[in-house]
């Protein structure tokens, strides 16, 4: 009943407070705001309902961001490279190129079957994406248990910990396969080959971390 009373008086400006973030925080989240409300009106107006559940997820995870701003201290750097993939993502799936979305383009032949190829814009982005999932775990994991840091417990866990979240986004995809009957979520090699990407994305942050020693 406490927690309900809580819920019932919840005040934004209360809210703000104990959020309490700085100019790039705020620049970050203005930038955030200003693509996902403009894809969603876009989204809306074509009819496309398949990213409205893409759009659902984002909005919990940015407020997931946004009240462990002051647990957290993400490195202005992090900020920035989330909300790059949240706008890759959003692009991915609303910018019409070829007759299909910015997601289906082909990049690179660098593999090319009947069944699938490889580079497209959704792998890249995929990899990127959980590259700098592994780079906030990682940063989450040795700014809370700092005796981590440097260890290969601190790097490993983060990598498997991307990829699980990794899983987690597929299984998503197959929600919105579910709800919505025409979809470009694509289909078994389709999801292989996301996961592979997610796998690589966040097997490279690592090392790049443990390379340049990034403030993660």
């Amino acid at each position: 009943m406490v927690a309900l009373a809580k819920l019932v008086k919840f005040r934004p400006d209360i809210a703000m407070k104990a959020i309490n973030p700085n100019a790039t925080e705020k620049a970050v989240g203005l930038f955030t705001l200003a693509y996902v409300l403009g894809f969603t009106i876009w989204f809306l107006s074509i009819g496309n309902f398949e990213f409205i559940v893409y759009i659902v997820t984002m909005a919990i995870l940015i407020g997931l961001v946004a009240f462990s701003l002051r647990v957290a201290e993400y490195p202005a750097a992090m900020l920035w490279a989330l909300t790059v993939w949240g706008l890759a993502h959003m692009a991915g799936g609303g910018v019409p190129v070829n007759g299909s979305v910015l997601y289906n383009l082909h990049l690179i032949p660098v593999v090319e079957t009947t069944q699938y190829f490889i580079l497209k814009y959704d792998q890249v982005v995929h990899a990127y994406g959980f590259g700098v999932t592994a780079w906030l775990l990682h940063h989450l994991m040795t700014r809370h248990f700092p005796e981590t840091r440097g260890t290969k417990t601190a790097y490993v866990f983060s990598a498997l910990g991307a990829m699980g979240l990794g899983a987690a986004n597929e299984i998503i995809e197959f929600s919105a396969v579910l709800l919505v009957p025409d979809t470009n979520v694509g289909g078994y090699y389709n999801t292989a080959l996301d996961l592979c990407f997610n796998a690589m994305g966040a097997i490279v942050a690592m090392v790049l971390v443990r390379m340049f020693g990034a403030r993660a």
